[in-house]
């Protein structure tokens, strides 16, 4: 028995599919093949149906793989733009569409490009990791910048203290070294960098 002459053929279904990847717009590969977008839901959800199915989500995929080489094409390569003045076409110029270029670079690499929402901010997230990275490293340097600010601060205070020493010694005619003089050590350890 024949097919009627307005079913989806195996034949027709090949022609939909190659069309659909193609494109990417169901209605125009179903107009390719004289066959209505309704009918061809139907049949896509028909039990037995599942390797057109299939078939139907791999060239839709397809389809949008190519959309988005397009776009990127377009994003980087800018597109010509008229110069109009009096009327007439005096030039082109390119213009390059940032917020294309953004959209994809958001959507392929959003681990580098994309928006963080602060609830996606989890352990093992790479923003999270990253920013995990630079706070550590930004606490340890605040940290050596505190405690070389306490020694530095110690220091002075203990310099001060021997200057008050050996002022006090001198004005009662002591001798540093000599007899009767006794500061707590004559001398400071070098500063960081001093030898």
């Amino acid at each position: 028995m024949a097919p009627r002459r307005n079913s989806i053929t195996p034949d027709k279904q090949r022609r939909f599919i190659a069309t659909l990847a193609a494109t990417g717009i169901v209605s125009q590969a179903a107009l390719s093949i004289g066959a209505s977008v309704e009918a061809l839901y139907k049949l896509r959800h028909r039990v037995g149906a599942e390797d057109f199915a299939r078939a139907w989500d791999a060239a839709v995929e397809r389809g949008y793989s190519r959309l988005e080489d397009c776009a990127l094409e377009r994003a980087i390569a800018g597109e010509e733009r008229p110069v109009v003045s009096r009327g007439k076409v005096v030039a082109t110029w390119t213009h390059h569409n940032t917020g294309l270029l953004m959209f994809l670079l958001r959507a392929r690499r959003p681990e580098k490009y994309g928006a963080v929402r602060v609830g996606d901010l989890r352990e093992g997230h790479p923003v999270y990791e990253a920013l995990k990275v630079r706070w550590e490293a930004e606490r340890a340097a605040a940290d050596a910048a505190r405690a070389d600010g306490a020694r530095a601060s110690l220091r002075a205070k203990l310099l001060g203290m021997r200057e008050a020493v050996l002022r006090e010694g001198a004005l009662r005619g002591e001798v540093p070294g000599g007899a009767g003089f006794s500061p707590a050590g004559d001398s400071l350890p070098p500063a960081d960098g001093e030898e």
